[in-house]
């Protein structure tokens, strides 16, 4: 199988790092190391670990926090980012407790992800593909973030190195185990990303004779059927089967179909956490410049692997990336920036490579003309990511106070735990502020509904509710004649105390 990856003398990284010497560690893992603690680092100094609790972030640790009642549980949802915060949530109500663990956590995760791919690249390419990835503003922002995309990425990233170590050398059961474990990761975190981001070497295994690893393959499908175990049982429980939950999935994604959604990603890029009905122009062409970067140094790493007959280690991690970038460009109409969090992950090391190679050319005019570019192109680059970086962090933490101001001033009015909030004002989301406030979250109408206006009524009897609006939004009939009350700024609630209007 090594003549298939070419994975000898030309590809193998940790020959490069003992024979010469100039790399730190026997094989080269200090160097990884010092990558992945950067990565830490760069989120702790500047994403911040008081960066209040998001939307999305508020469902999923509610799920396992003493400090409000579970939010509603969507069908799109999994609980694998809940599980991963639990050690930490399950005790502990520190937001900037809980951003440490997960900025730790991820910069390991880096660490052991690129670990897979050693002998597959040198050390040098593996670092400096660790560190575009590392540098991009989603990678940081959403590192210490509690949101399941990150770790398809990181997953995805190990198991495609596994695999194709795997691959080279089948007698060896560390790539196996690490590989099953990649697999799981992903789909224990997003089942459906984790199969698009396998499906290229499903294909492989079955499809190209001398792939064909019945061991390998039995532990890629087991550990993915292994980690979405939950959700497929959690499926039957709650939706009646797995087709059911795929398509209110699907319907509260706006339907999952052929959608155009790259210029929306492109618009996303500028630091807008979620793009939906994306109305906005396309942000400065230093914004996304990279973005169309990456496929161009994409390919000039593929057709310098080709040349040196080691196609396989470039070629299968973009293939890998291709199909998960599908959905999210082509499948769903609207766009997040950590969504294509995977794609970047599994490019990352290719283009790299491309960039290692194009600045340690032989000696000549060329070489020092690449050297300049490059360096002055990823100067630039990294300046636009922290800038962006910046941005997105102050526009989030402004976002997350003000929750938190409207969760406080409901405290003051009375809206005391156990107390329920609703409402559909989209500047005061009920889900964040109840978890602020140690609420529960209720909707009567639309994707979070988990109850109705009847009951609302009959609960506003005996517990504190309140139902968030603003200064000309019109309650519901069951709300008309409680109490009017101004939080802050545009938000106004109409409250229910334990009974009392």
């Amino acid at each position: 199988m090594t003549g298939i990856l070419h994975t000898d003398t030309p590809m193998g990284g940790d020959e490069v790092s003992s024979r010469s010497g100039t790399w730190w560690g026997r094989d080269g893992g200090g160097w990884l190391a010092l990558v992945a603690g950067l990565f830490t680092v760069a989120q702790v100094v500047f994403v911040r670990p008081g960066l209040g609790m998001g939307w999305d972030e508020a469902v999923y640790v509610s799920q396992v926090s003493p400090q409000a009642p579970a939010a509603f549980f969507s069908a799109p949802r999994t609980r694998g980012v809940s599980v991963l915060v639990a050690p930490v949530a399950t005790w502990s109500t520190s937001t900037p407790l809980l951003r440490v663990y997960l900025a730790l956590l991820s910069g390991l995760g880096l660490f052991l992800a690129l670990r897979a791919w050693r002998g597959l690249f040198p050390v040098r390419v593996l670092a400096v593909g660790g560190a575009l990835f590392a540098t991009l503003w989603v990678t940081v922002f959403y590192g210490p973030q509690v949101m399941p995309n990150l770790w398809v990425a990181l997953g995805g990233l190990a198991a495609v190195g596994c695999f194709l170590r795997a691959q080279a050398d089948r007698a060896r059961r560390t790539s196996l185990w690490s590989l099953a474990a990649g697999a799981a990761l992903m789909a224990l975190m997003r089942p459906t990303d984790a199969v698009w981001v396998v499906l290229p070497l499903l294909v492989l295994l079955v499809a190209v004779r001398r792939w064909w690893h019945p061991r390998l393959l039995l532990a890629l499908v087991g550990r993915l059927a292994a980690g979405s175990a939950e959700w497929v049982a959690e499926a039957y429980v709650r939706f009646g089967r797995v087709l059911e939950r795929l398509s209110d999935a699907s319907r509260i994604q706006g339907g999952v179909g052929w959608n155009n959604a790259v210029d929306d990603q492109l618009r996303s890029l500028s630091g807008t956490s979620l793009c939906r009905r994306c109305t906005s122009a396309l942000p400065n062409p230093a914004v996304y410049a990279w973005w169309f970067a990456l496929p161009v140094f994409a390919v000039i790493g593929l057709v310098g692997a080709v040349r040196a007959r080691r196609t396989a280690p470039t070629l299968v991690p973009l293939a890998c990336a291709t199909t998960a970038a599908v959905p999210f460009l082509f499948l769903i109409g609207y766009a997040a920036p950590r969504f294509l969090l995977p794609v970047y992950a599994l490019m990352a090391i290719p283009v790299a490579d491309a960039l290692v190679s194009l600045v340690t050319m032989p000696s000549g005019r060329w070489r020092a003309v690449a050297v300049t570019v490059v360096a002055v192109g990823l100067a630039g680059h990294l300046a636009v990511q922290y800038v962006v970086l910046d941005h997105a962090v102050e526009r989030t933490t402004a976002a997350h106070q003000r929750w938190a101001d409207t969760a406080a001033a409901l405290h003051r009015t009375g809206v005391r735990p156990p107390c329920v909030l609703t409402g559909y004002n989209a500047s005061a989301p009920p889900v964040p502020i109840a978890f602020y406030a140690g609420c529960s979250s209720a909707a009567a109408h639309g994707h979070n509904a988990n109850t109705t206006d009847e009951l609302l009524a009959r609960t506003a009897q005996r517990t504190p509710v309140a139902f968030l609006t603003t200064r000309t939004g019109r309650p519901p009939s069951y709300a008309r004649d409680w109490q009017a009350v101004h939080l802050h700024g545009q938000v106004y609630a109409y409250v229910a105390l334990r009974g009392g209007r």
